[in-house]
């Protein structure tokens, strides 16, 4: 297969769905030789923040000078954003080759009378064959959807867990309770091993200090108590927090929002753990620098100044509420044109509920995905905020429109689907001269 053949091929997997259990990616890492085995992994769950802390921890790792691989999803702009090495996409003929590979296993799998694997069971084991191939020094592995029945969670033995904020998310697959979600994702600890969680609601945390309790593994609270922001604006943040009794002074980020600071601490936790516990060699030059370095498309991007145009990835309601204060303190001088799309299958009143209010103007639009809620059908959900609602029926439709009645002084913010602000990421980066050329 060549690069269009081969991610056609991957994505026509989707009507497959999305089963959770392990017997398929087991058989079918069998039938690759179970590259997963060779690799060191840093596995990461939880309903919020795992793709920017796991950035974070790639980008210490990265600038100590390992060869540290990065698997995420889903993706943005590109399948190829799903497995990195060193902050560098796969290369397309190289996932042509590997997908081409795992489509001959799948075969046999198929003749032998087994189950066709999901779309993201074959992703995970183009990943693991790829960061096998390439002989990797460690992966940080962003779980799929809960975590002890998600593919990702064939490996035997992480050397350390890690568990960010837990929310009310994928409820059809994980459960209707925090305790019950919690227990999904609590799945990835393993025997004698290491956990970093999130400070999470007391319902979640009991669940995660059992589990650790029951399979012997040494649990690290991330501890904000020692937290001191020194500034936060959109370029950059300024702050200083003791980990595991070990102090950092000045750190800065580039990632927007003050939920970033979160992430950050607890990716800081992470890194801190794996030098005390795991003997890996961490210098806090390669911290300071990679934490600095550490960039994360979608989550409070900017992608043009003029008008301030920023898109991200809040879908659910604890995304909601991070990106309600980034807002509130980012955008406090802006007047706001807001770009919404959903899922119907989340929590659209919750997310509506915590945004629309600090909009000054809304456009709704329909994310290029099966699930996705027609942008009539969420326009009528608005009603009852008393916005200007335009209403527009492709994402580039909702682009153009925000660029036209956006002042250069005010703000354009795009939210609630990744599908959209993918494609509205596209779109934007690729008429940027146009718009500017416009506006003037």
């Amino acid at each position: 297969m060549n690069y269009q053949e081969a991610i056609e091929y991957i994505h026509s997997t989707y009507k497959f769905g999305s089963k959770l259990g392990l017997e398929n990616i087991k058989y079918l890492l069998n039938l690759l030789g179970n590259p997963h085995e060779e690799l060191k992994i840093i596995h990461v769950a939880g309903t919020n923040g795992k793709g920017s802390t796991s950035s974070f921890i790639h980008g210490v790792l990265k600038t100590e000078g390992y060869k540290v691989g990065l698997y995420t999803s889903p993706y943005i702009e590109e399948f190829t954003e799903r497995m990195q090495i060193n902050g560098e996409k796969i290369d397309k003929q190289q996932l042509a080759r590997l997908t081409t590979v795992v489509k001959e296993k799948i075969e046999i799998m198929l003749s032998e009378g087994k189950n066709h694997p999901t779309e993201f069971e074959v992703g995970t084991a183009i990943a693991f064959a790829f960061f096998a191939e390439e002989k990797v020094d460690y992966v940080v592995l962003e779980v799929g959807m809960g975590g002890r029945l998600d593919a990702t969670n064939m490996i035997e033995k992480p050397i350390i867990s890690v568990i960010t904020p837990i929310d009310y998310d994928h409820m059809e697959h994980l459960g209707d309770t925090l305790g019950k979600i919690a227990f999904e994702k609590a799945g990835i600890i393993k025997e004698n091993n290491y956990v970093v969680s999130y400070p999470q609601e007391t319902e979640a945390m009991e669940v995660i200090k059992k589990v650790s309790e029951e399979r012997n593994s040494q649990l690290f609270v991330a501890d904000f108590d020692s937290l001191k922001v020194d500034y936060s604006t959109i370029e950059e943040q300024k702050f200083s927090v003791e980990v595991l009794e070990k102090s950092y002074k000045d750190i800065k980020i580039t990632l927007a929002g003050p939920h970033q600071i979160y992430n950050c601490c607890m990716a800081l936790t992470v890194v801190e753990a794996l030098k005390q516990y795991q003997n890996i060699r961490i210098s806090d030059e390669a911290i300071y620098k990679g934490l600095y370095d550490t960039k994360w498309i979608g989550r409070l991007e900017i992608l043009d100044k003029s008008p301030l145009t920023m898109i991200d990835g809040a879908h659910n309601l604890q995304g909601a509420q991070a990106l309600k204060k980034s807002v509130e303190t980012l955008l406090k001088d802006y007047k706001v044109t807001f770009v919404v799309a959903m899922l119907k299958d989340k929590d659209v009143k919750g997310v509506l509920k915590n945004l629309i209010p600090l909009m000054n103007r809304v456009i709704v639009t329909t994310p290029n995905n099966p699930r996705g809620m027609a942008a009539d059908d969420l326009a009528k959900e608005l009603v009852s905020f008393g916005k200007n609602i335009c209403v527009c029926t492709s994402v580039e439709q909702a682009v153009n429109k925000a660029y036209k009645i956006t002042e250069n002084t005010d703000a354009i913010l795009f939210a609630g689907s990744l599908y959209m602000i993918g494609e509205a990421r596209s779109i934007i980066n690729n008429k940027k001269k146009a718009f500017t050329k416009e506006k003037n």
